[in-house]
């Protein structure tokens, strides 16, 4: 590598070499490319100011707007007594920087071609189908996300194949007992049940997660580390969106640490959806069509900072005092944030994303699995999940889905997402 010069330039050294007479030879180099240039006038004895070291430097480390900064000149070659007009010298230094750059973009493009070839050996070699997902027994899965048992009921009787409670989303996490209560209730309706792993997951919070592991549930997570861990232990796991699956590829390789279904990335249009689950016809994703994706996590509490509290010992404040935080942004919108279980924050969308309008696309696509996720209070969560079961039962059937009928049940606040605008 070349070394470098201060501000991270690329040291430039300098020889030269002459007798008057003669041209003056200039050596430049730059890391391990060098290039020499002679001047086109011919050095002569000085009858006033002759070339000395400072006049050299000076004209010689007008660098610019170059990578490169001069750092040493040799004249140990160079005749004493000696005349050069600046600008001969101008030119000289011109004419060699010119040349190094392009001996650095030749260097740069030969290595930007063999790195695609790589990549493009590398794709070449990943098989893409690395096995079919098992296409599920009923037509289509509808998977509610909720936090609380209330909410689970509801989507229940909204109609919800499956429901997947997220015990971990806010502070504190409930009791096993209520949850192993939940998963007998539902299961007494013929409604499946799936618990929603944290997607972060410190080496020190690991012991805490096990007890609910050990309920020994399906799982729905967005770590990718306990999508490989669980599934190839032999459990039902569906990656989460977080694992952000935006190509096939990445598709393929999840499947292949274990995960029984794949929730595509909410930052795909539904076009892009359709070319990534292309090689399977669809069988084994699911599409998040509704609810406020996490936009990010954030390990400082603002409840906490607002309050002048310490994090992690003001249990108080998001259980009791404010269990409805959010931020609003300059232009007005207000994101929720949620302290989670690990007294993380997590940083929801302002709206939900709707997606109904994409569902029959999704459909054509062959995904049969759909995602809606409940994590604010007061979502219509009943009402949502029903017009997102009859929309699918009408595709079942062979005919269009109501999007009104789902519309009127979200409310006008929401957003399309990146159903149809690329990211």
């Amino acid at each position: 590598m070349p070394a470098t010069a201060p501000g991270n330039r690329t040291r430039l050294d300098v020889r030269l070499f002459g007798h008057a007479g003669g041209p003056l030879k200039a050596v430049f180099r730059a890391g391990d490319d060098e290039v020499t240039v002679r001047s086109e006038v011919a050095l002569a004895p000085a009858s006033k100011r002759a070339l000395d070291d400072a006049q050299l430097r000076e004209q010689l480390g007008r660098l610019g707007e170059t990578p490169f900064a001069l750092t040493t000149v040799d004249t140990a070659g160079l005749g004493v007594g000696l005349f050069l007009p600046v600008s001969e010298l101008n030119r000289l230094r011109q004419e060699a920087t010119d040349e190094l750059l392009l001996h650095r973009d030749w260097a740069r493009q030969a290595m930007l071609a063999e790195r695609e070839e790589r990549i493009a050996a590398a794709i070449g070699r990943v098989r893409v189908v690395s096995e079919v997902p098992a296409a599920p027994a009923a037509p289509y899965a509808l998977r509610a996300s909720v936090y609380t048992a209330d909410d689970a009921l509801a989507a229940a009787d909204g109609g919800a194949t499956e429901v997947v409670l997220d015990p971990f989303l806010r502070h504190p996490a409930p009791p096993l007992a209520r949850v192993r209560a939940l998963r007998d209730a539902l299961a007494e309706r013929g409604v499946a049940f799936r618990l929603r792993t944290p997607s972060i997951v410190r080496p020190e919070e690991r012991r805490a997660l096990e007890k609910w592991l050990a309920l020994e549930l399906p799982l729905l997570s967005g770590h990718l580390g306990l999508v490989m861990e669980q599934g190839r232990a032999g459990r039902d796991v569906v990656a989460d969106y977080a694992v952000n699956a935006f190509n096939q590829h990445t598709a393929a390789e999840i499947f292949r640490l274990g995960a029984r279904r794949v929730t595509l990335s909410v930052e795909l249009t539904a076009d892009e959806m359709a070319q990534v689950v292309a090689p399977w016809d669809g069988d084994g994703f699911d599409a998040f069509v509704y609810g406020r994706p996490e936009g990010m996590t954030i390990e400082h509490c603002v409840l906490s900072a607002a309050f002048d509290r310490v994090p992690t010992t003001c249990r108080d404040l998001c259980v009791q005092k404010h269990t409805n935080v959010q931020l609003t942004d300059p232009a007005g919108y207000a994101f929720p944030v949620a302290t989670d279980s690990a007294c993380r924050n997590r940083l929801l969308h302002s709206r939900p994303v709707e997606g109904a309008e994409a569902l029959p696309r999704l459909w054509r696509a062959g995904i049969r699995g759909y995602q809606a996720v409940f994590n604010v209070a007061g979502d219509p969560v009943r009402e949502i999940v029903a017009g997102y079961r009859g929309a699918l039962d009408a595709l079942a059937a062979g005919g269009r889905p109501d999007v009104a009928a789902v519309r009127a049940a979200v409310g006008p606040a929401f957003t399309r997402g990146h159903f149809a605008r690329a990211v």
